[in-house]
């Protein structure tokens, strides 16, 4: 087989452009996470840029402000985990399909 050099670029173009849709969508798609029973809610998109924070008011003791840290920082966290396995789930089947070991 010999190395066609126009169909790899147009292979490459096709690639770009995919990765491109991929990310206006990660854009778009958001992961929801609940901690502490529903206390605090956090919504981040696919880019893990933080969206929206939600606290019950009934967690919110002034006596006891280090919990609320605490699940606050938990459902953060948690967010930003399923953010990049959503991002990982979306370019998988764009890297996967190159072979190269390493690339989700």
């Amino acid at each position: 087989m010999s190395f066609n050099p126009k169909a790899m670029r147009q292979q490459v173009q096709r690639m770009q452009e995919q990765l491109r849709r991929i990310q206006e969508d990660l854009a778009e798609k958001t992961v929801e996470v609940t901690v502490g029973g529903g206390a605090v809610r956090v919504v981040m998109n696919g880019h893990q840029e933080l969206r929206e924070i939600t606290i019950a008011p009934e967690v919110v003791d002034p006596n006891d402000v280090a919990m609320l840290q605490d699940l606050i920082v938990a459902a953060v966290n948690q967010a930003v985990e399923r953010s990049k396995e959503l991002a990982e789930a979306s370019f998988g089947g764009v890297f996967g399909n190159l072979g190269l070991p390493g690339l989700f």
